[in-house]
């Protein structure tokens, strides 16, 4: 989960949003968001595509590592 958290992470930053702001977008906590990009969690297909959609992506990219 860490490749997929620093996926994430990379694509959150090069938007230039904050954690918080990605969060508000995906319509989860800032603390979840925290968790997924440190590797902590492992996120549900929802969460996975809410969090696609906040970064305006497709899915497929958030999970090109794997």
């Amino acid at each position: 989960m860490k490749k997929f958290g620093a996926v994430v992470r990379a694509l959150r930053e090069k938007r230039g949003l904050t954690q918080d702001a990605l969060a508000e977008r995906a319509e989860v906590s800032a603390t979840y968001i925290g968790y997924i990009e440190r590797g902590d969690n492992v996120p549900t297909l929802i969460v996975i595509l809410q969090i696609a959609a906040a970064l305006s992506v497709r899915p497929a990219e958030l999970l090109r590592d794997f």
